[in-house]
């Protein structure tokens, strides 16, 4: 009988995929929690401890690293000196090896996880025996990934079982799993500080050493241009970050424009749309529903929207769907998609329907730790995520500054709020102008803010005037001289949010009260380069 030692934190599938190696012939040999769902599922399973000899002890620490676990994993089938070893010493051999470890990663995400706590999730045994059988590949099978479950069972049922090319695959798989394990443990180590023996998480500050593991998750048609190959990659524990439902596959520049659009509208518990052109929205936009949100949004520059890329935080409903395809839209990405809005997406054969394999909330996006990083020649940078943490609550707000005579009204306090959510997502340098609920006009990525504005102008179209008359403007970064204001009050603004801390602040300001204009300094810059 071939014998199957199992041991996994994802208990994703576990109970089917035994199922069929002891439907197979298997043994199951399993550990602690592995051992007890297989036992609840009414399978026969040998305790680890019955292989050893040695209960499993101190709290888990010690249960696998035995040598009749370990020689049962690394004896070489074409050796008879390891085969004559293992009979000798009473080893029964392993075939098969599934072992996935503690969940490290997520422990050390959680800022609040004490660092004793965290340490105890550095899995010892799991990476020994994944190791050990990565390196006898040829004669054990070794399964890191509940995606795998199903192609192992098909293997096994083969015409002279697994291939050796599959099985170095699966060992492949295994090594980059411990590797980007061990990656994740030093790079979070670095961050934390030892004072007096007392050993503390730093305060999200960026490590001394960092150490990624990436793997990849699938290829892209092509990068930024058809001559340049591209590929998505994601870190260790990260599941797949979307499923396409529909639609041609996607390429790097699409992957870039979904996240900006996803970003935009996870800024916002109402709902929300926004659609992207080149990373930049030329519309953002809230209403009652998902399908008023949508419209509103594209109708913020309708000939823009063309061929753009939507972002939703509700799901798409009939009403949102026969919304988006009644123009020509590239993708869409949404918490999800509702049975009858399917069949009227799909009249778009070739738009690509996205949702993430795991929705996050507004909060959960603004609470989260991760940092971005960008390839410069001859290094990497890095940095915290950027978050607009002052707009999270409803203004006015204690911490933001009105500067000149006039106070925002109460509407245009609200704008303000929305302006400034939008605007940290858009490329510096920009200006834009919105109401309480959409954007009117985006000047994106401009060498000087009086630019930026004449841009938003321009987008503004024929009927500008009219429509930017009472309108709120959010600048990404201070005003330097009085121009860039005088042109917002121009186009017919009344309010205007900023960070605030130009050496001209003071000039600013007076050309703001002459105008009669609220202006807020926030106390943020929000560039996005």
């Amino acid at each position: 009988m071939p014998r199957a030692l199992i041991s996994v934190s994802d208990k994703t599938g576990l109970v089917e995929f035994a199922r069929g190696l002891h439907d197979r012939g298997f043994e199951l040999v399993s550990t602690g929690g592995t051992a007890k769902a297989l036992q609840q599922a009414g399978l026969p399973v040998t305790g680890i401890s019955d292989v050893t000899g040695f209960p499993e002890m101190m709290d888990g620490r010690v249960k696998t690293l035995h040598p009749l676990v370990h020689g049962g994993i690394l004896a070489r089938r074409d050796r008879p000196d390891d085969l004559e070893a293992a009979r000798s010493h009473g080893i029964t051999l392993i075939d098969l090896v599934v072992v996935n470890l503690y969940p490290f990663v997520k422990a050390a995400s959680n800022p609040e996880t004490p660092f004793d706590a965290l340490i105890e999730e550095i899995d010892i045994g799991g990476p020994s025996m994944v190791r050990a059988a990565a390196k006898n590949f040829q004669d054990v099978l070794i399964v890191v990934s509940p995606a795998d479950y199903g192609d192992v069972l098909v293997a096994l049922d083969q015409d002279g079982g697994p291939t050796r090319p599959f099985r170095f695959e699966l060992a492949r798989k295994a090594f980059a799993h411990t590797g980007a394990y061990d990656s994740a443990i030093a790079s979070t180590l670095s961050t934390v500080q030892s004072s007096d023996g007392t050993f503390t998480r730093g305060p999200g500050g960026l490590p001394m050493l960092l150490t990624v593991g990436l793997q990849k998750v699938r290829d892209l048609r092509y990068g930024e241009n058809p001559h340049q190959a591209a590929a998505l990659y994601q870190g260790f524990g990260v599941h797949p970050g979307y499923r396409v439902l529909q639609g041609k596959e996607l390429s790097y520049t699409n992957l870039l424009d979904l996240d900006a659009a996803a970003r935009i509208v996870l800024e916002f518990t109402e709902p929300a749309a926004t659609v992207i052109k080149h990373t930049n929205p030329c519309g953002a936009a809230t209403g009652a529903s998902a399908a008023e949100a949508y419209v509103r949004a594209r109708e913020a520059d309708p000939l823009a929207a063309f061929g753009g890329i939507v972002g939703l935080n509700r799901p798409i409903d009939e009403a949102t769907a026969r919304a988006i395809v009644s123009t020509f839209i590239e993708a869409v990405i949404a918490p999800s998609v509702e049975e009858a809005a399917l069949p009227i997406l799909a009249t778009k054969t070739n738009m690509r329907v996205v949702v993430p394999e795991r929705v996050l909330s507004a909060a959960e996006y603004a609470s989260g730790s991760d940092i971005e990083m960008r390839s410069i020649i001859g290094g990497v940078l890095v940095q915290a995520r950027d978050r607009v943490v002052e707009a999270h609550e409803a203004w006015p707000l204690d911490r933001l500054k009105v500067v000149t005579k006039r106070q925002p009204t109460a509407d245009e306090w609200q704008a303000l709020r929305f302006a400034w959510r939008i605007c940290a997502h858009v490329k510096s340098n920009t200006v834009i102008f919105t109401n309480a609920d959409r954007t009117l006009a985006v000047g994106a990525g401009q060498m000087s803010r009086v630019d930026s504005v004449n841009v938003a102008r321009m987008k503004a179209g024929a009927h500008g005037a009219d429509l930017l008359k009472g309108s709120a403007v959010a600048s990404d970064a201070f005003f330097p001289f009085r121009d860039g204001l005088d042109a917002v009050a121009a186009a017919g603004a009344t309010a205007v949010v900023q960070p605030g801390g130009s050496v001209r602040d003071q000039e600013v300001i007076a050309a703001a009260d002459e105008h009669g204009l609220a202006m807020v300094f926030a106390g943020f810059r929000h560039f996005r380069h």
